[in-house]
């Protein structure tokens, strides 16, 4: 099942999508709610919405996907982990040694937001850089998760741009400044959920662009360690809560790396994130100072 959660004249809700039409779930379904926490926490609510998923599948009334602004799937994710240095040409290509242990790092629900939405270049550093990530939305928490049993613990995969302020991700050993700048981490809009998908969402074509430029192109398929294999990792040492967000790291072709010369996101530009099956999460580039202006105004 495809999810959008979004709003249409002002007023957000959960949709079902079937190719250009979606259906309100929030309307048709009681206790859905405004985003995907209701349907995450309670799996009886998700058979409902399969069924109105099917019903809009036989022809039922729906509304245009393009008349749904996307929000975030889960508005405030209890925790959002994210894996670096997961495959292995880019791991080459940022001066790294492949490590022995996965590369974990946390990001704040201040640094992510919609697709569609601006992402916000700061006005201390004109080094955003961007990853084409796929992004894991837990379904069924749970501590010390076994690998065969993890992709049980999956509610559904969708798109992220984990945007990164390269000068600042440097100044320290530990990622967190550079991965944490207000309003650089895309996520959505379209969720899918593991049924649809290949298992553990792999073998998906991967890609990065502004306009006909394609930044980075790979597979998912590519990753050293797999969904299975990340949920059993951080579940040792955390417990897993339902709506957790888990990015799964980026391919080659980031910017900081590019040659002769880094390739930087500019204010102006528009970055796709594309990962078959599931959809694009593109973001409009706006400079700091533009956004203070227009609050100013």
């Amino acid at each position: 099942m495809r999810l959008l959660v979004g709003s249409v004249s002002g007023k957000r809700a959960v949709f079902a999508v079937d190719g250009d039409k979606a259906v309100n779930l929030t309307e048709a379904v009681t206790g859905i709610g405004d985003d995907l926490a209701a349907l995450i926490a309670d799996p009886s609510l998700l058979e409902q919405a399969q069924e109105q998923a099917r019903e809009l599948a036989r022809g039922a009334k729906g509304v245009a996907v393009s008349d749904i602004t996307p929000a975030l799937p889960v508005s405030a994710p209890p925790t959002i982990i994210c894996l670096g240095l997961n495959y292995t040409d880019h791991i080459k290509e940022g001066g790294y040694e492949i490590p022995d242990y996965p590369a974990l790092f946390m990001r704040g629900q201040q640094s992510i937001m919609a697709a569609g939405q601006p992402m916000v270049r700061p006005g201390c550093s004109d080094h955003l850089d961007y990853e084409a990530e796929l992004m894991v939305i837990i379904g069924k928490g749970g501590r010390h998760i076994s690998e065969a049993q993890a992709l049980e613990h999956v509610f559904g995969y969708t798109v992220f741009n984990d945007g990164s302020v390269r000068d600042y991700q440097r100044k320290t050993h530990q990622w967190t400044p550079g991965k944490n700048f207000d309003a650089t981490g895309a996520i959505g809009p379209f969720v899918v959920t593991p049924e649809d998908l290949p298992e553990g969402a792999s073998g998906l074509k991967i890609e990065s662009r502004v306009g006909a430029e394609i930044l980075q192109s790979s597979n998912t398929g590519n990753m050293i360690w797999s969904v299975a294999q990340t949920i059993a990792t951080i579940s040792e040492y955390t417990t897993l809560q339902p709506g957790d967000h888990i990015a799964m790291g980026t391919p080659p072709g980031v910017g900081h790396a590019k040659k002769p010369a880094p390739r930087w996101l500019k204010p102006g530009e528009t970055v796709e994130i594309e990962i078959e099956g599931i959809g694009i999460c593109a973001s409009p580039v706006v400079d700091e100072a533009e956004i203070g202006r227009e609050a100013a105004e």
